[in-house]
């Protein structure tokens, strides 16, 4: 029972590791995929902005315009995928399999554990930086 109890606490502790968001990867993660639309500062004016049907959201407001709560769930499903937002013609992300995956567990605002990729998560952290 002993060595079962150590494997699991190993396993936890593991999970932890890969579970680290980073917000200096999220910026990285930010400019390469989302200030295209969402601009260098993410106040919403990127370039293609003018393209699109609704206007991207400045995201540094995100927080203030939910009672100053980040939203995180409803982040994290927006970009992945799962509240798809379909303004310019395909569902948010445009960069498909970047950002699908389950293997982090994140604890958003209710409580709840909701599973997200990496770059999910490292950007998420970017963007609850971001908040003013």
């Amino acid at each position: 029972m002993k060595g079962f109890t150590s494997f699991i606490c190993g396993a936890l502790l593991l999970c932890g590791a890969v579970a680290a968001q980073e917000p200096v990867i999220g910026a990285e993660i930010y400019a390469r995929h989302c200030a295209t639309c969402h601009g260098a500062e993410a106040r919403g004016n990127g370039p293609m902005a003018p393209a699109l049907v609704l206007q991207p959201p400045d995201l540094t407001g995100l927080a203030a315009r939910h009672g100053g709560v980040f939203p995180a769930e409803r982040v994290v499903m927006r970009i992945d995928g799962r509240d798809p937002l379909v303004s310019h013609g395909s569902p948010m992300p445009v960069y498909g399999a970047f950002f699908e995956g389950t293997d982090v567990i994140l604890k958003v605002e209710t409580g709840q554990p909701v599973l997200t990729s990496q770059p999910v998560a490292d950007l998420l952290e970017y963007l609850r930086a971001l908040q003013e």
